[in-house]
């Protein structure tokens, strides 16, 4: 395993990273999350990544009795949470959403009961509050690491203009700013990671665990010939990604690469995971599988990263035709 730095903090996660999202509670039982949590520890994978809003809380319940049972070494894995929709769902009343100070504090210290430790490595404001001033998220984020609870805070699908104005807030009343930001990056999401956030990069850093490197499945090349009953894809109420992702056009992509992974002899998945991890801006990336094989292959993912040479990198860019036209400086 390779571990990176998160950002300009000098703690180190390794670079393919296990999350629960979709798959904890709804794909997956407690038997099959213990086994797969196992087989990335033994991996060296040390971060798990989770949020209150996944399966409405009961995603971060069932990581919490996995890592009770596994009795690992507190010190040898970081565990994460994310804050902003609340876990009530149709229920959430006011002040049970959001990046407030009261929000933000229950969330964080109901998340420590979810998953049954007494800190939080990384925690997240999931999404932008635009009813909420930045210095009340900055300062709330700073007393939680104050006060323990949690070692490094971060964004989630934030612009880099809102990362860069809680930076400047954080500065200006010397404060602990964001040090993470949870983007999506994959192949055919490409333009907040390789664009928008360069500037931010080059002053005042930024780690990022990426999710959705795989375009939730998309890039495995699993739906190349249709939607297999046990994929995501078919689960009631998320239509919307089959809706989002399941594009002939991108199909077409998916199957050229496809072809390239097989020359190598790889599989499409490690291919694009391995892509994924090839920018260096890059600090994780967070696996989503819910079964054994698919893990396993989703590790093979650093053997295929030494085979994207600058040529296979210029075949991947042949294929896909989606990169970002920087802005001339």
């Amino acid at each position: 395993m390779e571990y990176r730095r998160l950002g300009k903090a000098g703690v180190r996660v390794s670079v393919l990273s296990f999350g629960s999202w979709v798959s904890f509670s709804k794909q997956i039982n407690d038997k099959t999350a213990d086994e797969l949590m196992g087989i990335a520890y033994d991996n060296g994978i040390n971060f798990y990544d989770n949020a209150e809003v996944y399966a409405l809380g009961e995603s971060e319940k069932m990581m919490g009795r996995v890592i009770k049972k596994k009795k690992w070494d507190r010190t040898s894995y970081l565990v994460s949470s994310k804050a902003y929709f609340g876990w009530r769902g149709k229920d959430n009343k006011p002040n049970q959403t959001g990046n407030n100070r009261k929000h933000l504090t229950e969330a964080c210290n109901e998340a420590l009961q979810r998953l049954q430790v007494d800190y939080l490595d990384l925690f997240f404001c999931h999404r932008p509050d635009k009813q909420t001033p930045i210095e009340e998220t900055v300062w709330t984020m700073n007393n939680l690491i104050q006060q323990g609870k949690i070692l490094y805070w971060g964004t989630s699908e934030w612009s880099g203009v809102e990362i860069m104005e809680a930076h400047r807030v954080a500065d200006q009343l010397r404060l602990i700013g964001p040090t993470m930001e949870q983007p999506q990056y994959n192949l055919f999401e490409r333009d907040k990671l390789e664009k928008e956030y360069l500037d931010v990069f080059r002053t005042v850093g930024l780690g990022t665990t990426i999710w959705s490197p795989l375009a939730s499945g998309l890039l495995s090349g699993k739906y190349n010939d249709g939607v297999p009953k046990d994929s995501r894809f078919a689960l009631e109420g998320f239509g919307w990604l089959k809706e989002r992702w399941i594009l002939e056009e991108k199909i077409k992509k998916v199957k050229k690469l496809s072809e390239l992974a097989k020359k190598l002899g790889v599989s499409t998945a490690a291919l694009s995971i391995a892509w994924c991890i090839k920018n260096p801006n890059v600090s994780t990336a967070i696996l989503g599988a819910t079964k054994k094989v698919q893990l396993l292959d989703n590790l093979k993912a650093l053997d295929a990263l030494e085979k994207l040479t600058p040529d296979v990198m210029e075949k991947i860019e042949a294929i896909m035709k989606n990169k970002p036209v920087l802005p001339e400086w």
